[in-house]
């Protein structure tokens, strides 16, 4: 049988998209932020048909076996669903970035020269499990003034269609375009890979998944990529850390929610800390269900924990499996952190601020915690309202990515007659 070429279905959707896209720039904020309100209202008025929807994901999720991790990230609740829209409704009460002025200043020819914030124009957001992420990406995409194309995936497919089909009824009712949102319901592939050729339409892509996806994506497209391909999380406690404090750190950031790329994935003790702290903590980590990948050190604390891999320290388990190394020096857990982490979230516990200072600066990491647990970097945990996801790179946007970050500029340069010579 002949593959079917999705090239034309694809252009479709990023030249509707384009199109709306255009209506989105020249909105103002109140009616972006009607249509925001709508959205949020929306979810809660259709929230029988998107449950339902998400329990038949689920179920043929749990047939295909599918890990704990992907079906509690699948999983919708009435309480998950009231924060969904909570959240909407914190986007819309933000400040709209469009139309800011970054800086502005005036050459001593005359001229005002102004660097203006303006939407990106077509976002294509990839991405797994999650089916909060479409409301999320899709009000974050609106407020910001660009067009949203949404590609969830196959196991979220009914929840993701009963969301977006909700959002964009509600968006074309508040008077924006109903193309502002819209949602793939061709879980194909090929049409994926045809939409990653539309460097033409669509501006930027944001995928958020495992590490294959990710991968995946920035291979295949022609069009600029946002991504961070794992989140290998650390948290080191120091030798003059509050070990209290550093014990319920290091709890919450495993346990609170494993199967999220912002949990610990491994915890560096520094040795002169090792026999006081680890037992307890170590303990405390077992008795709720973590399993303990070690090195030699903390095993001979510790004998019931398994023996590390070399592949343990770069491992995101995503799941109650946690590794543990016992080091040296501060310069080791940076050492470390530098060899195996990915630039995601790192964290110090520490009462020393030379140490902190020195943590802070020689970690390369999109956020670095210091006294506090890796779980917080998140959108909407720093003011966001919520993110479209959490980038490792270093061009346009680090971090968690809101409202801002959705966007560019472009400069105005204002003059009165001035001719160059």
């Amino acid at each position: 049988m002949a593959k079917t070429d999705w090239t034309h279905q694809a252009q479709a959707l990023g030249r509707r998209a384009r199109s709306a896209a255009r209506a989105l720039r020249a909105a103002a904020t109140r009616a972006k932020d009607a249509a925001l309100a709508s959205m949020a209202d929306a979810l809660q008025a259709r929230a029988k048909e998107i449950l339902k929807a998400n329990a038949d994901d689920l179920a043929e999720a749990k047939n295909a076996r599918l890990a704990d991790a992907l079906l509690d990230r699948l999983t919708l609740t009435p309480e998950r669903l009231a924060k969904m829209a909570q959240s909407v409704r914190e986007i819309a009460a933000l400040r709209d970035p469009v139309g800011e002025t970054i800086e502005g200043y005036v050459r001593p020819s005359g001229l005002r020269i102004e660097r203006v914030r303006v939407p990106l124009g077509v976002v294509l957001l990839i991405y797994e499990s999650r089916p909060n992420v479409t409301s999320d990406a899709a009000a974050l995409c609106l407020k910001s003034g660009n067009a949203a194309i949404l590609r969830g995936g196959k196991e979220s497919l009914r929840s993701n269609l009963a969301i977006g089909k909700a959002l964009a009824s509600a968006v074309q009712g508040a008077g924006l375009p109903a193309d502002a949102v819209q949602m793939i319901e061709n879980p194909d592939r090929a049409l994926l890979a045809a939409l990653l050729q539309q460097s033409d339409t669509i501006d930027l892509v944001i995928p958020r998944g495992g590490e294959g996806l990710i991968r995946a994506v920035a291979e295949q497209s022609r069009i600029p990529v946002i991504k961070h391909y794992k989140g290998v999380c650390h948290v080191y406690v120091d030798d003059l850390a509050d070990l209290d404090m550093a014990a319920d750190i290091c709890f919450n950031a495993k346990v609170q929610r494993p199967g999220v790329c912002n949990a610990m994935e491994t915890m560096l003790v520094h040795r002169s800390v090792a026999v006081r702290f680890l037992p307890r903590i170590l303990k405390r980590l077992a008795d709720a269900g973590v399993e303990l990948r070690a090195c030699p050190r903390t095993r001979k604390l510790w004998p019931d924990a398994k023996k590390a891999a070399d592949s343990d320290w770069g491992a995101e388990y995503l799941d109650l499996v946690l590794a543990v190394r016992v080091v040296d020096s501060i310069e080791q857990a940076i050492e470390h952190i530098a060899r195996y982490g990915s630039n995601h979230t790192d964290a110090i516990v520490s009462e020393d601020v030379r140490h902190i200072q020195q943590f802070v600066r020689d970690v390369d990491s999109s956020s670095v915690m210091v006294n506090t647990t890796t779980r917080f970097s998140d959108g909407g945990e720093y003011g966001l309202g919520a993110e479209v996801g959490i980038s490792t790179d270093k061009l346009h946007a680090r971090g968690p990515m809101g409202v801002r970050d959705l966007t560019t500029y472009k400069w105005v340069v204002t003059g009165s007659g001035q001719l160059r010579t």
